[in-house]
Parts: C-alpha cells; structure tokens; sequence
C-alpha cells in the first residue's frame, strides 16, 4: 500500500480544497473550504455554472449590498452542494472572518448558510460551518451546536483556543501545523524535524488532552508543509490535506506507523473552565498564536474582498 493508503487505516482524510475536479479524483471522506480556495476554484471556466446560478439568486435582492451578500453566501454553498455530490461525508463552509469578533452577525450568517443548504436538499448534518476561533467565535459556535448546526474552529494555534472549544461543545477543531511552523522558522532562523516541529506537537498536545478527558470534540489538523507533519500526526482523528501532498503520499509506498493513540480516559487531568478573562490572557502571552490569528482573519478577509469584487462587476 502507499502511504496514504495506510494513513486512511489511522485518520480520516479530508481533502484541503474548493478544487472539484481533485475531489472527485481523491475520493476524500470530507472536503473543508475557505475564501481563499473558493477565489481559486472560481476563476476556473469549468465552476461558471455555479457562479451563474450564484448571481442569479443574488439579482432578486433590492438593494447593492444584500445582493453582494447574496451572491457570496450563494456562491459559497453552491461549491459545497457540488462538493458534496462526490463525497460520503461533511463539507465545511466559512463565514465571513470579518465577522470573527462579532457573536450575534456569525450566529446570523451561520444559520442562513445552513438554510442555504437546507433549501438545496442537503441535511445540516453534512455541514460544518467554519468560524474562527476567537472567544467571539466559540461563542457564537457554543450557541449553534446548541440548535444543531455543527461547526468547525479554524485558526486554530494555542492550546487555550483548543480548551475553549472542548469547553464549548464544538463538533471539531482544525489546529493548524504549517502556520505554527512558519511563524518558529521565522522568529527562530532554524530549521526543524517532524520530531520537534513546533505546530506538530500543538496538535499532540491538543490530542492528548482531549482524549484524556473524553472530550468529543474531533481534532482535524491542518496547514501541512510537508508529508512529514502529516506522517508525524498519523492516528489523529481528522487530516486535512492539499492535493499536492495528498499525491506525494499516494507517490510513497514507505511503512508509515501510527504516532497518536487515545490516552487511557482520567477525569482528574481536567483544567478549570476558562473565563473570557483567562482565554484572553492566555492569548496575549502567546505571541504566535495572537499573531497567526490576526494575520489568518486578514488573508481570508483580504480573499473575500477580491471575491467580492469580481462578483459585484458581474452583478
């Protein structure tokens, strides 16, 4: 078998991508979307259907910006309505990240994506709506899995954002590798091995917490650099991947050994509830993490905004 044969005995896989066409040749158990991969995916001649039908809904809207909204939303689900056509499990779509620090207009948005799949046909049980994981954003997510609509916490980089969730009930997190290992390489000037790569053992931390206290929440870890992370977190509950390094493991018949098992259940590891105080604190001693989350909710915003225009000289 080659190597990502043998990881899908260990993980789940989760195709890192708005790329329909890698879908469908991956053959992924779940799919995760971003505005960065959906301005991607949208400029390719083959997904104008779903653009059209996007504009098309948004033009019965009375005024410029719940049209431009419209259009967003539309287009968003319409990728995920696709995606999920080709495959068995979830696809998780995201809110706007300019709502990140605002609980009430991401509780609002999220339950409008979820009508949004619902009026398609599509059961809210095959979507995670994607939010970061700001305290507003667990939150808001705290409040939705509450009305039964799963949600995925993204920008995933302290262990503090990953005890909240647990706290907070949410379906699953996606902790991310590459990120981390970015901002260490560059604070540091030296390199590292999957052994002592700085975003890998986040997630093992994270992991191994979790299991410990039998929390539920699905840990999906994600941003790899290299097929190295990924070998190193093999037995996680949830890998999401790019196309390209879901190639270079399918390319590589080496053994590849499950490295993460769930701990022995002790309720005595339990860390105290975080208050808004605590998470808050605990974020600002963590110069990474406080960094990468701004530095996440800005691209994904700056990709929705170059979104957004091309969208509105098409409307």
């Amino acid at each position: 078998m080659n190597q990502l044969e043998q990881l899908q005995k260990f993980s789940t896989i989760v195709a890192d991508t708005g790329d329909i066409a890698s879908i469908r040749r991956l053959k992924p158990q779940d799919a995760t979307t971003n505005p960065s991969l959906i301005l991607k995916a949208a400029s390719q001649p083959e997904y104008e259907h779903i653009i059209s039908q996007g504009l098309d809904s948004a033009r019965r809207q009375p005024d410029a910006r719940s049209r431009l909204q419209d259009a967003v939303e539309a287009i968003a689900v319409g990728f995920g309505v696709e995606i999920l056509q080709c495959i068995p499990g979830l696809v998780s779509t995201e809110v706007d990240a300019r709502l990140s620090f605002d609980l009430r207009a991401t509780v609002e948005q999220a339950r409008r994506v979820i009508r949004r799949y619902e009026q398609a046909g599509i059961g809210r049980e095959r979507v995670l709506v994607k939010i970061a994981s700001t305290w507003e954003g667990t939150q808001a997510a705290r409040l939705l899995e509450q009305e039964g609509i799963h949600c995925n916490l993204t920008l995933l980089f302290s262990f503090a954002q990953a005890q909240a969730c647990a706290e907070a009930g949410i379906t699953l997190i996606s902790p991310f590798v590459g990120r981390i290992l970015d901002w260490y390489k560059k604070s540091t000037g030296q390199d590292y091995s999957a052994d002592t790569d700085p975003g890998v053992l986040s997630v093992k931390r994270i992991y191994d917490y979790y299991k410990v206290c039998s929390y539920q929440t699905v840990v999906m870890a994600a941003s790899f650099r290299n097929t190295g992370e990924i070998e190193a977190l093999a037995g996680c509950d949830k890998l999401t991947i790019s196309p390209a390094l879901l190639d270079a493991l399918s390319a590589n018949h080496s053994t590849l050994l499950r490295t993460l098992t769930p701990a022995t259940p002790d309720s005595s590891a339990k860390l105290p509830e975080l208050t808004e105080a605590a998470f808050r604190w605990q974020m600002n001693e963590d110069a990474m993490a406080t960094e990468k989350l701004a530095e996440g909710i800005r691209l994904f915003s700056a990709d929705l905004r170059t979104l957004e225009g091309k969208i509105e000289s098409m409307l």
